[in-house]
């Protein structure tokens, strides 16, 4: 099989696609991993070229030695991906290391994968352990709605969960461990991949302050879905906040209310975030 006939690489480029037209990745900004099933990889295999150099990664994951991984170029436009894949995304390998990584398809003009290739996979790391596997994807975004608030409210796990989750009340069904914050750090680098991590021994959704939102999850669709119901929230919570000359809500979903909604859809909530 082609690798662009492959059923999870139309579901990667679809995915950068909506996220395109979102309006949350302008220019280069955001970026997109998956971490390839064994079958999908054999089913492609002959159309791989293993014959290339290893490059470090700039930090070890040594769970995902030897898989493969479909990522966004480093300084690729999501708007591009759609009609020019080949040239902005990559089928990347690990070596048996965990430390350096090569290019078997993809990016034919040349380049890297994303930058922030260390936070992407060092998470996935992290997710693949606590999903037992399960979890395949992580996606950033510069959500706008996200990104105001990050400028408004403290920069804590449990107001912003407490907060996201009273715009709308499928938030705590859909995301019901909450989100957690990391402050601002510069992109793309080790620090910030090791601060993410912690949060996803948690969390599927953190927040990088003034930056954007890093979801992780196990199809396309759920990851997607997820960071989108996030912002949405945001963007409720933004006009909340607007219409109200930023003064406290009048009405809101309430402690117990989010008590009842877990119990009918058995779901655990995160408790810090129902504290009052």
């Amino acid at each position: 099989m082609k690798v662009l006939d492959a059923l999870f690489v139309k579901q990667f480029i679809n995915l950068c696609d909506n996220g395109y037209k979102k309006g949350w990745h302008e220019r280069n900004g955001g970026n997109l991993s998956y971490r390839i099933k064994d079958e999908e990889i054999a089913s492609i295999k002959e159309n791989l070229n293993e014959d290339k150099p290893w490059l470090d990664i700039g930090t070890t994951v040594p769970t995902l030695k030897n898989e493969y991984f479909l990522v966004t170029g480093s300084g690729r436009f999501m708007m591009n991906v759609k009609e020019f894949p080949e040239s902005n995304i990559c089928i990347i390998k690990l070596d048996e290391t965990g430390s350096k990584f090569k290019i078997v398809w993809g990016l034919i003009e040349g380049g890297r994968p994303t930058s922030e290739l260390p936070s992407h996979l060092m998470n996935l790391e992290v997710v693949k352990r606590r999903t037992n596997g399960e979890f395949r994807i992580v996606y950033h975004c510069h959500a706008t709605n996200i990104i105001a608030l990050t400028f408004v409210l403290p920069l804590e796990d449990k107001i912003f969960t407490r907060e996201l989750w009273e715009m709308a009340t499928e938030c705590p069904v859909v995301f019901p461990e909450g989100v957690g914050v990391v402050p601002w750090m510069v992109p793309g680098g080790k620090d910030i991949a090791v601060a993410t991590s912690k949060l996803m021994e948690k969390y599927n959704v953190a927040i990088w302050a003034h930056h954007g939102l890093f979801v992780t999850g196990p199809t396309f669709d759920i990851t997607f879905g997820l960071a989108d119901t996030v912002e949405k929230s945001a963007e409720i919570l933004v006009k909340v906040i607007s219409m109200n000359g930023g003064l406290k809500k009048r009405q809101t979903i309430t402690t117990q209310n989010f008590i009842d909604l877990a119990k009918d859809f058995n779901v655990k909530l995160n408790e810090d975030a129902l504290k009052d």
